[in-house]
């Protein structure tokens, strides 16, 4: 066999995956692609991760702060990385300098929109596939921009400015180029916030040739506080926006100094929303962040779902023993594992909640839901064969939603409105019950039979006609004793169903103080259709799956003990999908009103920042 024949054919053998259920990527930044240049550099970079973490698939990018990797280093890296039989993408961060709160293009200045032209011009030439970052958004507001805009809103103008950008500077000239090629744009995790900047959830699945998902949450006290939650549902949000395009999950080390577990959970998360790819930025962090003594955090080995101490042990890789060095064997321990799991959970389910496009209003609440054991689904449609709809302040955004709500109810299905739902609509809300969220306010600690919680909350008043609906739970401070009570849950009846309406705090943490009974109460309302829902205080998720697995996970610093709660006669135990033992469910009391019931609750105790997985 002549050597050129051999070496197409060895050319076109596929690549060999390292993981069954997900590919495991790393990202590159331009300033490291540059770096590639070395190639003492690139080798021994290089060795440093993949002694300690399997990769299936690298981006290599060639652009970011106005820095254009020149096509001979991009070419090199390339082809080192095809030789050690990964698959290889591009990338793009359309960045003018990101160290400037994120300076962007100005996509209506024509030595901009030139710029952001050649550059995906040359990663075509270069790739047959590549990703946009987080920053193909426009925050600018130069006296170009100023003029251009005119009398539109900022919101209005950027969404048309920057579908023209997509369509016209980055996906019609790289197919230009290499028509071959696959452009992907990467979504960060601000969704609710998207429209403001112009990244437009109702027209770029569909212009793009597939999505990427933000699914870095870090430390909720930091900048953008969002809930470790996140990191689950904004996979599941972007699936249903066009199902089949949701490429993966992307995480970065954010949060690692909070302990190794922080990271974990982001990765963990991803994996179990069905991310089809987990992406690790980027390849500095996985060079740069040591196995820090800091990272242990205090509940490490005392048998919790990621042990620190044997991922810092050296272990076997083929031959070699390896003794790590930085992150990136967090990041292979935990992928490890999630693979593991993951192939044996089915689709995703959970309670849908319908967001227009492009809506606001109870920003990222759905998250704050998660964490108190709900488990969210998020469509940008109202789904018409549900047994229970969450309807937040986004809904507002739907001219017709009172319609769908009316049909929804005479259909014999409940619906779940927000607080923040019924001060945006009230009149309309009055077609169904004449309700209102009034602009008074209480603090209360007192939810009567359903508990009492550590700290004052401060709560919308909702206010009603006295026997037209009627309050589920009640809390005041204090309730018991005392002079007045406010909704927490309240339902009216309609036709053949129930409108119930959900308290939110003025800060939604505030749900994390809500009794356990209560919340217990809340999620028994909103889980009608579902196998299971959770007896259990805040910081604990339950994950549903279609195949009869599910996952319960706790977010807390402390173990707790939780309950299954069966709403089938059928599910009376769990089967661990870790080690097969079994977990009977044993009959309990629980109250609604006067009435007592009967229900089926199934026991388990987990560690901190920890989670277990069962079928049923």
């Amino acid at each position: 066999m002549g050597l050129c024949l051999m070496m197409l054919l060895l050319s076109a053998l596929p690549v060999m995956a390292k993981h069954t259920n997900f590919k495991v990527s790393i990202y590159v930044r331009a300033y490291e692609v540059q770096k590639m240049k070395d190639t003492e550099w690139l080798e021994s970079s290089w060795k440093t991760i993949s002694s300690q973490l399997d990769v299936d698939k690298i981006y290599l990018e060639t652009h970011r702060d106005l820095l254009i990797v020149d096509d001979a280093t991009i070419e090199k890296a390339k082809k080192f990385f095809l030789k050690q039989g990964l698959e290889v993408a591009g990338g793009i961060t359309y960045t003018i300098n990101e160290r400037n709160d994120f300076e962007t293009f100005c996509y209506s200045d024509p030595e901009h929109r030139k710029m952001v032209k050649h550059i995906a011009e040359v990663t075509a030439k270069h790739f047959d596939e590549f990703l946009l970052d987080d920053f193909f958004f426009t925050s600018c507001k130069s006296e170009v921009e100023i003029a251009a805009k005119g009398d539109r809103t900022w919101t209005e103008y950027r969404l048309d400015l920057m579908n023209d950008a997509a369509k016209n500077l980055v996906i019609g000239p790289a197919k230009t180029v290499n028509p071959k090629v696959k452009v992907i744009i990467k979504y960060p995790n601000w969704y609710d916030h998207f429209q403001g900047l112009g990244f437009n959830l109702a027209d770029g699945p569909m212009l793009f040739d597939g999505i990427w998902t933000g699914t870095e949450t870090r430390d909720p006290a930091s900048a953008q506080h969002l809930q470790n939650y996140l990191s689950y549902n904004i996979i599941r949000y972007f699936e249903n926006l066009r199902p089949g395009y949701n490429g993966g999950g992307w995480v970065d080390a954010g949060g690692i100094q909070m302990s190794m577990d922080r990271y974990a959970e982001q990765l963990h998360l991803t994996a179990i929303a069905k991310a089809r790819d987990v992406m690790l930025f980027a390849y500095n962090q996985l060079l740069d962040y040591p196995l820090r003594d800091e990272y242990r955090a205090p509940w490490q080995g005392t048998g919790t779902s990621w042990d620190y101490d044997q991922m810092r042990a050296p272990f076997k890789n083929g031959n070699k023993t390896v003794t790590p060095t930085t992150m990136a064997r967090i990041a292979d321990v935990v992928l490890r594992q999630a693979d593991h799991l993951v192939g044996k959970l089915g689709n995703p389910i959970g309670i849908q909640s319908y967001k227009p496009f492009h809506s606001l209003g109870e920003d990222f609440l759905q998250n704050y839901l998660g964490m108190i054991g709900l488990p969210m689904d998020i469509h940008p449609s109202f789904a018409k064969d549900q047994e229970v709809i969450l309807l937040t302040e986004q809904a507002a955004g739907d001219a017709d939603i009172m319609k769908k709500i009316e049909q929804q109810l005479r259909s014999g299905h409940d619906v779940v409105i927000t607080s923040g739902l019924l001060k945006a609509i009230p009149e309309k809300i009055a077609q169904v019950c004449e309700l209102r969220c009034s602009d008074l306010k209480a603090i209360v600690n007192d939810f009567g039979r359903y508990g009492k919680s550590n700290r004052d909350i401060l709560i919308p008043q909702v206010r009603y006609q006295t026997n037209d609906s009627w309050e589920v739970i009640s809390a005041g401070r204090p309730l018991t004793g005392g002079v007045s009570g406010f909704p927490i849950l309240h339902k009216a009846k309609y036709a053949n169903a129930y409108l119930y309406v959900l308290t939110v705090p003025d800060d939604m943490g505030g749900l994390y103080d809500y009794p356990s009974a209560a919340l217990t109460e809340i999620r028994r309302v909103m889980s009608k259709g579902l196998d299971f829902y959770l007896d259990a205080p805040a910081k604990v998720s339950l994950f549903l799956y279609d195949n009869h697995t599910l996952i319960v996970e706790n977010f807390n610093d402390e173990p707790v003990d939780v309950k299954l709660v069966s709403t089938k006669d059928e599910n009376k135990r769990l089967t661990s999908l870790d080690d097969g033992r079994v977990i009977d469910g044993a009959l309990e009391d629980y109250w609604v009103g006067w009435n007592r019931n009967q229900a089926m609750k199934i026991p388990v105790s987990l560690k901190p920042h920890s989670y277990m997985a069962f079928k049923y």
